[in-house]
């Protein structure tokens, strides 16, 4: 078989959803990632949800405020995505406010952090490794409070978790309850991760992913997916997901990552 036709059939498996996380040249894979605060499922069911992401092949997502239970799980099985991790943590004490992230590859490592600081408490970030086409990635879900430079929950997610984070190939997603600029942010970004926002030239200052339900008093963009810098990545597809009936008060957002697979471009461990 000539080059040419297996090129073809790997495009094919992509757009197929067959092989979800497809290799981008020869040294690079993209993996395809979404968060969604879905507010304890209050104005949808899983099995919706579910339906709603089935046109952008996902490879991982992380829930936010999502219920106890098996209902990750059962989002997992409209889209074919069979495993799951719920944290323990829930969001303020609150019910059904828990951290959760949905697989299409096995997780591995599975653990929470709980996060501390200014605002509403507890917090926390629920974490897992994934492999893909044999390489290795993190990847973060979390929902943390609005807060300032030093004295929030995105300084404790900063200056505790990640800088103790050995994988190289990292992504944090979720709902920040802050927008790109603000000091909270600038913490994050400056542990060394980028939103994928810069890389799509979406300006989120004419966007919003809080409040759906009531846009007149809309919150801008606090939801975000972030990588790590060091490893050469860069975002080539996402954005806010557009809904005619919202299933949340906030939108679901996507992103499209491509990562070198070349080691001698990601100086920790694969």
């Amino acid at each position: 078989m000539n080059n040419l036709k297996v090129l073809a059939i790997i495009i094919f498996w992509c757009e197929m959803g067959v092989s979800l996380a497809c290799p981008v040249g020869d040294r690079s894979i993209a993996i395809r990632v979404a968060s969604y605060n879905v507010e304890f499922s209050r104005s949808t069911t899983p099995e919706q949800v579910g339906n709603m992401f089935k046109p952008y092949h996902l490879d991982i997502i992380g829930f936010n405020e999502a219920p106890d239970g098996d209902w990750t799980a059962r989002v997992g099985k409209v889209l074919g995505m069979k495993y799951s991790f719920v944290g323990k943590i829930s969001s303020a004490n609150h019910k059904d406010k828990y951290k959760t992230i949905l697989s299409r590859t096995p997780l591995e490592n599975t653990e929470e952090h709980k996060l501390t600081g200014h605002g509403w408490n507890p917090a926390s970030v629920v974490r897992a490794t994934i492999q893909i086409q044999g390489v290795s990635f993190a990847f973060l879900s979390l929902h943390i409070c609005k807060s300032g430079a030093s004295d929030g929950h995105a300084y404790s997610l900063a200056t505790k978790v990640l800088p103790k984070e050995k994988m190289a190939r990292v992504i944090v997603v979720g709902d920040y309850n802050n927008k790109i600029g603000d000091a909270a942010m600038k913490t994050v970004e400056g542990a060394g991760f980028r939103p994928t926002w810069s890389d799509l030239k979406i300006d989120v200052s004419k966007e919003f992913t809080y409040n759906a339900q009531n846009p007149q008093k809309n919150h801008g963009v606090i939801d975000h997916i972030l990588y790590r810098v060091v490893t050469g990545a860069k975002a080539t597809n996402g954005g806010v997901i557009e809904l005619d009936t919202p299933l949340s008060d906030h939108k679901p957002i996507w992103a499209q990552i491509v990562f070198p697979r070349d080691p001698k471009r990601v100086p920790r461990s694969q």
